[in-house]
């Protein structure tokens, strides 16, 4: 595997792709439409088992993605599975009952450690076999692991050690002689005993608990039950800004709080028991003594239930224009078809209580898998994000007043309807401490023209000062590592000012400068959270990754 795409991706994430075995090479585009209707006939398939899935922080999704790069096209996806491993596994899982299902199709999957299926099995391994003479050989197809041999000797089938194929070359080896490339039984025997117990074990890996949480929530998680994901990892990982959101509760009152059964999976469950957490008295969360038998459903519900204040602290205003209805969407027809052709519905008759029930979980599935991929192949051709919201987010924010609290964030929007700021705080609701005076902020000698009395001659010493700077630094690696503005189109006339020891500044271009450092920072972040990534997400804006593996 190159070690360029591997220090490149992502800790904690997966990712997949789905290639045609036999493509036509003699046209392309009937390959796409087959790839693309497949994307519908592949989510179908695996409905059922991933709308009983509650994932750690991404969901399984697929794709279509052009040629490009020497990688033909094909249908992938990726997945961060954070603390969760299962979630990766599952994927594996998925990925052998897809290919099991349309034997078209060979799946290739890898994370930041490499071909991690290898490291299952490494007991079983050839000794030829190793991370750098694996890359393109190791496939899923018809529901097995597949690993592309070594030649022992002259006239044998494989590929030398020492080569690395192109994907090209490597399928078409996978299509010519499949049962050549068959794992052997022990490596598949080691695969299946990682897998083993699926797919019971998604309702094994689910647990249950009571929370007194507000019926706001209660309300959602009804509908949404996959939506406590999001909201303990926000508890998780809070930090101090968060929790500025959750002093006065003004999305879900703690007084409206209701007894419920909330459903977790063990992951989740675990990282909300080991966070030892006190709310604020302004909350008006009150937990009873530990003694108490209601104990830890007050507990657990006053922990989730700030995850889902910090979650609505960091919503954006929705749109004014109403959501089209999903029977609007084109791609809808098709997948409520293969839901009804693999027997989703389950003979229940149409209108029925658990008919509807089971239409809202397709519907809230498609909005989720099919409807987001979709408007993501939009935005990448239309490049939906702009650069200057950077910047010009990072100008209000530098120009912003700020207080005795620090610096002030932007206005974020809450499913209430109403603007507030997150620090969560009134003007009237500042502690006495906040009030205290400074004796010495009386003694401070007021000039003529200001607090320090700056006047024009100490101004125009300063830009000299600032001058001579700007000559010193220009020519070392500080002055050279901006990005200057192009001011070649000046008049000729310009130059015959200067002396002929004297150098012309270039001007900087400032928010050029400021996205290039942005933009190398969260690169070398490589996804993890970093500076430049909290700074951005704090003044609510939101990059994609960097998808470009060159």
């Amino acid at each position: 595997m190159d070690l360029l795409r591997r220090t490149a991706m992502q800790e904690d994430m997966v990712q997949y792709d789905l290639f045609l075995v036999q493509p036509n090479l003699s046209d392309t585009q009937a390959d796409e439409l087959c790839l693309q209707h497949l994307v519908e006939e592949i989510l179908a398939k695996v409905a059922p088992l991933l709308m009983r899935h509650i994932w750690q922080q991404q969901p399984f999704n697929l794709k279509y993605h052009t040629e490009k790069g020497g990688v033909p096209a094909h249908i992938g996806g990726s997945t961060v599975f954070g603390d969760s491993v299962e979630d990766e596994w599952f994927i594996v899982y998925l990925l052998l009952q897809i290919t099991q299902a349309f034997p078209e199709l060979a799946a290739r999957l890898e994370d930041n450690d490499g071909e991690f299926l290898l490291i299952e099995v490494a007991d079983y391994l050839p000794k030829w076999l190793n991370p750098e003479s694996s890359e393109n050989r190791v496939f899923l197809h018809r529901g097995e692991l597949y690993i592309l041999p070594c030649p022992s000797r002259s006239g044998d089938v494989g590929l030398p050690r020492d080569a690395v194929p192109s994907v090209t070359q490597a399928l078409a080896l996978l299509s010519s002689h499949t049962q050549a490339c068959l794992a052997s039984p022990m490596i598949r025997t080691a695969l299946g005993k990682r897998l083993a117990g699926y797919p019971e074990k998604i309702q094994a890996n689910l647990h249950h608990a009571h929370c007194f949480l507000p019926a706001g929530i209660a309300t959602v998680l009804a509908q949404r039950p996959d939506l406590v994901a999001p909201a303990v990892s926000a508890f998780y990982l809070r930090d101090p800004v968060d929790l500025q959101a959750c002093r006065t509760f003004r999305t879900f009152p703690a007084d409206t709080r209701v007894l419920t059964s909330v459903t977790f999976t063990r992951c989740l469950y675990a990282q909300m028991q080991q966070q030892h957490f006190t709310p604020d008295r302004r909350s008006g969360f009150t937990l009873p003594a530990r003694s108490h038998p209601q104990y830890r459903a007050h507990e657990l519900g006053m922990k989730l239930a700030h995850g889902f204040e910090i979650l609505c602290s960091k919503c954006r205003q929705p749109s004014s224009v109403p959501d089209a209805p999903i029977s609007c969407n084109p791609l809808w027809k098709g997948f409520l078809n293969s839901l009804k052709k693999k027997g989703y519905f389950r003979g229940e008759l149409e209108g029925s209580a658990h008919y509807r029930k089971l239409m809202t979980s397709a519907e809230n599935f498609f909005k989720q898998s099919i409807t987001p991929t979709h408007r993501s192949e939009k935005g990448e051709e239309e490049g939906s994000y702009s650069l200057v919201a950077v910047t010009q987010g990072m100008k209000n924010f530098i120009n912003a007043v700020s207080s005795h609290e620090g610096a002030e964030l932007p206005c974020l929007y809450f499913p209430t309807i109403c603007y507030v700021n997150i620090s969560g705080a009134k003007d009237e609701e500042l502690d006495s401490d906040d009030l205290d005076d400074d004796d010495d902020d009386d003694d401070r000698v007021k000039g003529p023209t200001g607090p320090l009395g700056v006047g024009p001659e100490a101004l125009e010493d300063l830009r000299k000062y600032m001058d001579e700077m700007d000559h010193e630094l220009m020519g070392t690696n500080i002055g050279q590592s901006f990005n200057q503005q192009d001011t070649s189109k000046a008049g000729p006339g310009q130059e015959d000012l200067l002396g002929e020891d004297e150098e012309e500044i270039q001007p900087l271009n400032i928010d050029l400068n400021l996205v290039t450092n942005l933009l190398e920072s969260l690169s070398s972040q490589a996804g993890l959270a970093g500076p430049a990534s909290n700074l951005l997400h704090s003044l609510g804006i939101h990059l994609p990754p960097n998808t470009d593996r060159s």
